[in-house]
């Protein structure tokens, strides 16, 4: 795991933040797979080089990585991305490994300004994805850096698995606090939902704080246990936010610098969609939250969505070619699917998930749900954002505007990490610096503030 004061650079290449698979691969005979750790190393030793302009049209690429790739410059403008490391010192032997179900190749490497493993995700021999993880290596000592804010490491306990390491940021003074807890996007996650250059969980926490709001954000539990959660077909929803977010308030309630009346929750993108199960099951369990915070929430279908960032995707792109065709052909045609849903078994996977996940979300009902809470509810959205519209906001305005227990708010030239940007960016608004704007934290100390 990252030490908390490690500023680490992360390419997330797909449909960002809110699709939890990667894409299906297609075939491309006459280009390299990616087969083994050595292939991996080969690879990586070149990216790192002085010419990673020659990785270009060689190795086996899925089209969702290509997409980014091309929005970035191509492979040498990834490479330009690592300046934010700094120059490389090591690179050790790659190893493999898995993320989730995925395929992929670790390979850790020491920088100037840091030692990350770069990962290269893999997807039937075509390289889907490239992030970092934390670095395997062999570790120098680090000289702690002071906090801005008091921060208390807090674990969460997760039932049958162990637990989720977790921060408490907590403003001066003694207290007791108002408390906001943070739930991520789909996939695996850090605390801070680190994408690409962006943790806007890092900036919303040290922003609320500065206003006297204490906020507990924790890994999550894909981040933790994507091993232990891939071999489980029966994962939903349910287990990838609920029951984490109900002991997450009570954790809190038990806390002596906290105001047991009044802890939020928020959930950002997907985990915005899980905020009116939330509500529902704190119900259930007999606890309580003061408010909920929807940021980038969609009210529509995901399999919908995913087929609209992937158009949306595919359209910045210059040139389709036909193998990046068919693949998108193919994953629209496995979503066909999700329209007879009886017809799925527990084996079956649609972009990767289990029907089970699908079959919760097709039978819930987000905006019945929402209608439920009773507590005060702050929903935001970004107007720049094209992974969750203002389509999106729009039909929650029409469901819920009227309600008086909500606050809609949209913001211009914000995205979906509430950053400033462009729509026609796409993706690569993640690799560049940006934090979560100032009157977005604002908005939320005001909700917070005065909500009862």
């Amino acid at each position: 795991m990252l030490n908390k004061q490690a500023r680490y650079f992360s390419l997330i290449l797909a449909l960002i933040m809110m699709l939890s698979a990667l894409g299906t691969a297609g075939a491309e005979q006459e280009k390299r797979k990616m087969e083994n750790p050595e292939d991996a190393d080969e690879w990586i030793a070149v990216f790192l080089g002085e010419h990673p302009e020659e990785l270009e049209g060689q190795w086996a690429m899925s089209a969702p990585m290509e997409a980014a790739a091309a929005q970035m410059g191509g492979i040498a403008g990834l490479a330009k991305q690592m300046a934010a490391l700094g120059t490389v010192k090591e690179i050790h032997p790659a190893y493999e490994g898995e993320i989730q179900k995925y395929r992929a190749f670790y390979i850790p490497c020491v920088f100037s300004a840091m030692s990350v493993d770069l990962i290269l995700v893999v997807q039937d021999g075509m390289i889907a994805g490239l992030q970092t993880g934390a670095y395997s290596g062999k570790k120098e000592e680090e000289k702690p850096e002071p906090d801005a804010f008091e921060s208390l490491e807090l674990a969460l306990p997760v039932p049958l698995l162990g637990e989720l390491p977790g921060i408490l940021t907590l403003p001066e003074g003694e207290g007791p606090f108002p408390a906001v807890i943070m739930l991520q996007g789909s996939g695996p996650s850090d605390k801070d939902e680190t994408v690409g250059s962006l943790k806007p969980f890092r900036d919303l926490a040290e922003g609320l704080a500065e206003q006297g709001i204490a906020v507990y954000r924790f890994d999550k539990r894909s981040y933790v246990y994507g091993n232990e959660l891939a071999v489980k077909k029966d994962i939903t929803l349910k287990d990838e936010y609920l029951e984490d977010a109900v002991n997450a308030v009570q954790l809190l309630a038990g806390q002596d610098r906290i105001d047991p009346d009044r802890i939020f929750v928020l959930g950002h993108s997907l985990g915005g969609n899980a905020v009116p199960a939330v509500a529902r099951e704190l119900k259930q369990a007999q606890a309580k939250a003061c408010g909920y915070i929807m940021m980038a929430a969609s009210p529509r279908p995901l399999d919908v969505l995913m087929r609209e960032q992937y158009n949306f995707l595919y359209s910045l792109m210059p040139e389709i070619s036909a193998e990046q065709q068919a693949e998108k052909d193919a994953l629209f045609r496995e979503l066909d699917q999700l329209q007879d849903l009886d017809s799925l078994t527990e084996d079956d996977q649609i972009a990767g998930v289990y029907s089970a996940y699908w079959k919760w979300l097709a039978a819930y009902d987000i905006l019945e749900a929402a209608k439920e809470i009773t507590e005060p509810v702050l929903l935001l959205q970004g107007e720049e954002d094209y992974q969750v519209t203002m389509e999106d906001f729009e039909i929650w305005r029409s469901a819920v505007g009227d309600k008086d227990n909500w606050r809609l708010i949209s913001y211009p030239g914000l995205t979906h990490a509430f950053v400033p940007g462009e729509k026609a960016e796409g993706s690569s608004v993640y690799v560049r610096d940006g934090k979560v704007r100032e009157d977005v934290i604002l908005d939320i100390a005001s909700f917070v503030g005065t909500a009862k």
